[in-house]
């Protein structure tokens, strides 16, 4: 993980912000609205950067529903295009405690959803806010189609 924060975007080009249920059918649709939300943005469903987005973003929500679920709250994703086709993505929960970690046991069920997201992302990291905190990344999405 990036120990840098980074708290400053660019202006964006694009943006969407959706408040999805901390269910696991909120974390799939979070999945499906980033492609949809990529694909009006110029990069199709079927590329390779609305495939690295989406496994990001369906990591992160998993992540959030999973263990940064308070009842009665629902977690929110936000998706930023910025110049250069760069996606910021960030995932908010209500929970305040910030521990993530990376499992690399093999034998481990579970718990490789961070590794993904430094294998897929240019840099990731996380920031408390008032009520919980956000894990985010950044993508290299290339020149839009």
């Amino acid at each position: 993980m990036n120990s840098q924060i980074s708290t400053q975007i660019s202006t964006p080009l694009g943006e969407l912000t959706l408040r999805l249920s901390s269910t696991p059918r909120g974390a799939r649709l979070a999945r499906r609205l980033t492609a949809q939300q990529l694909d009006a943005w110029g990069y199709p469903h079927d590329s390779e950067a609305s495939d690295a987005a989406q496994h990001v973003v369906a990591e992160l929500a998993a992540n959030a529903v999973t263990h940064g679920r308070v009842p009665g709250r629902d977690f929110e994703l936000r998706l930023f295009l910025l110049p250069e086709g760069t996606l910021r993505v960030e995932v908010s929960d209500t929970r305040t405690d910030r521990k993530l970690r990376i499992v690399t046991d093999p034998d481990a069920e579970g718990g490789r959803g961070l590794l993904l997201v430094t294998i897929l992302a240019r840099t990731w990291g996380v920031v408390e806010r008032e009520v919980g905190k956000t894990v985010w990344a950044e993508l290299r999405l290339g020149q839009r189609e």
